[in-house]
């Protein structure tokens, strides 16, 4: 997972400086095509069968979802302070937890609601809205982090049949032709000295998230979710040496309030997954009806 946030923190800075010269909707495509490239060993190491699913429309919905989020993203990098970008992308927790109440009809009991309500307040104090430092652009970001709280969900359904590894592969694969219609709304040839930085935005995102799923696999979540937030310290690092950018306390402030809900619902839904699996291994076994 410190793997992952390094990538991923290293990505963002390599998006802000391709956009020096493209559109964040076209270093999007760009990112996902060499994405794909860098996730084909996968294929390799698989054979055919890794691109066979029975969930073709939950692969789309998730693919359709997360490229919204990336275009949104990619935006929000470019266009805002990285540190605030990445700070406000963090809410996405809250996301999924509203969209499991509603969409997985998990039961959300007080203590998980009151987390999401002080993590929106965290939001507010990072945007603060109807201040003279307010911009439309921290909207998109919040929008970045609510499609990726949806990934989250349609992940959470695919991965009770699908492995990782061809979530990671096909997801790859389906964000270049749904990204190609937003790069071309703005295209334009990327010059000599730009692409280093588009295929190495590529490797670090599929570098990233080929760590990121591994780690999830070895480790619950909950144990994993601290060093997930590594990325912002990086970021805000990269931003200061690079960009001459400063952290505001406004975006220390509102960014501790959310990091500290996402982790407490993070820690309260291990406490629960451990106890539902205690009752399943104490419960009497029920017959179930034969099949013919």
């Amino acid at each position: 997972m410190v793997g992952s946030a390094c990538l991923f923190a290293s990505m963002a800075v390599v998006i802000r400086l391709a956009s020096r010269q493209l559109h964040p909707f076209e270093i999007t495509f760009f990112r996902s095509v060499f994405g794909a490239l860098f996730a084909l060993p996968l294929l390799y190491i698989h054979g055919w069968s890794l691109l066979q699913t029975r969930r073709p429309g939950l692969f789309l919905i998730r693919c359709v979802l997360g490229m919204g989020g990336m275009l949104a993203g990619f935006w929000a990098i470019v266009n805002l302070p990285l540190a605030q970008a990445v700070a406000l992308s963090y809410s996405s927790p809250l996301f999924v937890t509203i969209g499991a109440a509603l969409i997985l009809r998990e039961v959300v009991r007080l203590r998980r609601w009151s987390a999401v309500l002080v993590g929106f307040i965290g939001v507010l104090v990072i945007v603060r809205p109807g201040s003279s430092s307010f911009v439309g652009g921290s909207l998109v970001a919040l929008l970045a982090a609510g499609l990726t709280g949806s990934v989250t969900i349609s992940i959470k359904s695919l991965s009770r049949s699908e492995p990782a590894d061809r979530i990671v592969l096909l997801t790859s694969l389906i964000w270049v032709p749904l990204s190609l219609p937003a790069a071309w709304s703005v295209w334009q040839w990327p010059h000599a000295g730009i692409w280093p930085w588009l295929v190495l935005s590529g490797a670090l995102g599929t570098g990233g998230h080929y760590c990121w799923t591994r780690a999830l696999r070895m480790a619950d979540a909950s144990l994993l979710a601290p060093f997930s937030y590594l990325q912002l310290l990086i970021v805000a690092v990269l931003a200061w040496w690079i960009f001459d950018e400063d952290v505001d306390r406004y975006t220390v402030l509102g960014a501790s309030i959310v990091i500290a809900a996402s982790l407490y619902i993070a820690r309260r839904e291990h406490s629960l997954s451990r106890q539902h699996r205690k009752q399943a291994v104490t419960a009497p076994a029920v017959p179930t009806e034969p099949t013919i």
